[in-house]
């Protein structure tokens, strides 16, 4: 299964991968951790979007794709993959269909503003340093853009760039919407359902 997962963040979309990622024996990508592996490893990519990095610049769609589409030839992904952090923009959803880089299904996680919001201030502080933080599986994952205030600057960001793709997906006929209450668990078996994954 070819899947990426939408949500605004604090949706659960992490937590939600890494289970779909087992269940279904197909890797996780994340488009921060193979941007670093492919400017790390000196690729042709790599090597495009450091160039861009190291002036200061956003590292443009187009090469963010080929970074994508470098590491999707990978023998990991023949049965599948889970995007993580893309598409986050219409733009790019565009640019990864023109790619060739097709989905199956994307999930999209319902969480209102308000309890994400409310889970982010319920995160545990460092006694130490301050900083938020949460247990993902045995690790401690620290997320010092947890304060509530940034919460909401990216709630705001996710509202006017990234839930647009929810329209644009339902128009494919590639959108599957579960509302994230209740237990992990419980969450789990909805999007196995919704996706007709067995259980």
């Amino acid at each position: 299964m070819k899947l990426t997962l939408l949500g605004a963040p604090g949706a659960g979309k992490g937590t939600q991968s890494d289970i779909l990622s087992r269940k279904l024996g197909v890797p996780t990508i994340s488009t921060g951790n193979i941007l670093r592996s492919a400017i790390h490893d000196g690729t042709s990519v790599g090597l495009a979007a450091k160039s861009y990095i190291d002036k200061g610049q956003l590292v443009p769609d187009n090469v963010i794709i080929d970074i994508v589409q470098e590491r999707l030839s990978k023998p990991d992904c023949a049965n599948g993959f889970i995007l993580d952090g893309m598409p986050r923009t219409i733009p790019q959803a565009e640019a990864l269909i023109a790619h060739g880089i097709e989905l199956d299904s994307v999930l999209s996680l319902e969480v209102s503003d308000e309890d994400i919001v409310e889970r982010m201030a319920g995160r545990r502080v460092c006694p130490r340093c301050g900083a938020s933080y949460h247990v993902r599986g045995t690790a401690l994952i620290v997320r010092p853009d947890d304060a509530p205030e940034t919460v909401r600057d990216r709630l705001h960001v996710y509202h006017e760039q990234t839930e647009p793709l929810k329209g644009f997906y339902e128009k494919l006929g590639l959108l599957h919407s579960v509302e994230n209450v209740g237990s992990i668990e419980d969450v789990s078996r909805e999007i196995f359902r919704s996706l007709g994954i067995v259980e």
